[in-house]
């Protein structure tokens, strides 16, 4: 699966997909937004210098959750968006993917996921803080969204 999901993102070998069979454009682009969702809380969780244990099993639970994947392949994908991630140069290219893919409902819900990964260790940084910011104008979205989602999530958690 991993190589898969290399193959798949993958620019540079996209000539390797005429020798395996091909899947389907729904697979294809399913993968790939799976990757760019996963890249996104892999940069959030990041953006305060330290990624949890907690915070990768939050990620762990919600892509298992949001996409009904096996253990297997969450972990895998995990690691491919934290590549994914090293190798980027802004949220951007994840961000691009999903506004392809999701509704505003949806982009929300991811919003509210965001919200849950920062508020892992029961604080905002300053950096986590500015950075979803930018995703939430990435996405398309008001920051009345980006700042009703957080509320949103801070009352679910019991914090206001």
């Amino acid at each position: 699966m991993f190589d898969y999901l290399r193959r798949v993102l993958s620019k540079d070998e996209e000539k390797e997909f005429s020798a395996d069979p091909l899947p389907s454009e729904a697979e294809d682009h399913a993968k790939k937004l799976q990757v760019a969702t996963a890249a996104l809380f892999v940069e959030i969780a990041t953006s305060d210098g330290d990624f949890s244990e907690e915070e990768r099993s939050r990620i762990i639970k919600t892509m298992k959750k949001e996409f009904s994947l096996s253990d297997e392949c969450v972990n895998d994908l995990v690691g491919l968006s934290e590549e994914k991630v090293k190798d980027s140069i802004s949220v951007y290219e994840f961000a691009s993917v999903i506004n392809d893919h999701f509704d505003k409902k949806e982009k929300l819900q991811l919003l509210r996921n965001l919200w849950r990964v920062i508020y892992t260790d029961g604080k905002l940084n300053q950096y986590e803080d500015r950075l979803i910011k930018i995703i939430g104008g990435t996405l398309n979205l008001d920051h009345k969204d980006v700042i009703g989602a957080k509320l949103f999530v801070k009352q679910e958690l019991g914090g206001g």
